[in-house]
């Protein structure tokens, strides 16, 4: 059974940092693309980041670009988010998701996590 758990989330400041992290279990993790999605009360769900399998290709949505980063440790099942320069707009659910092929839609993505949550007081 494929599980993905999150952790790392909580309140923090505008202008502070977090680090996600999203443990696999379940399925050969290298062989997978992850990625990181958020959802705030009452909007859809929103591309943040992703990171191939050797973790040679990165992209991020552009509401991230350049304040949050992507990582991945294959020999620990696990794939990182680092977020940088919060905002009160960062605040969201995050959810990490295991997609056989690469790219930035959540239809793409063949196992979720249950979510961490992030706010970002201002």
């Amino acid at each position: 059974q494929v599980q993905l758990v999150e952790s790392g989330g909580g309140l923090v400041q505008a202008g502070g940092s977090l680090r996600l992290s999203c443990l696999a279990s379940g399925l050969t993790f290298s062989s997978y693309a992850m990625g990181w999605f958020r959802q705030g009360t009452g909007q859809e769900r929103e591309f943040v980041a992703r990171i191939s399998w050797g973790s040679i290709s990165t992209a991020y949505g552009d509401s991230v670009k350049g304040r949050f980063t992507i990582s991945r440790d294959n020999a620990k099942n696990t794939v990182y988010l680092q977020m940088n320069s919060l905002k009160p707009d960062d605040t969201a659910v995050y959810y990490c998701a295991a997609a056989s092929t690469l790219g930035e839609s959540s239809r793409m993505y063949n196992y979720w996590g249950q979510g961490t949550q992030v706010t970002v007081s201002s």
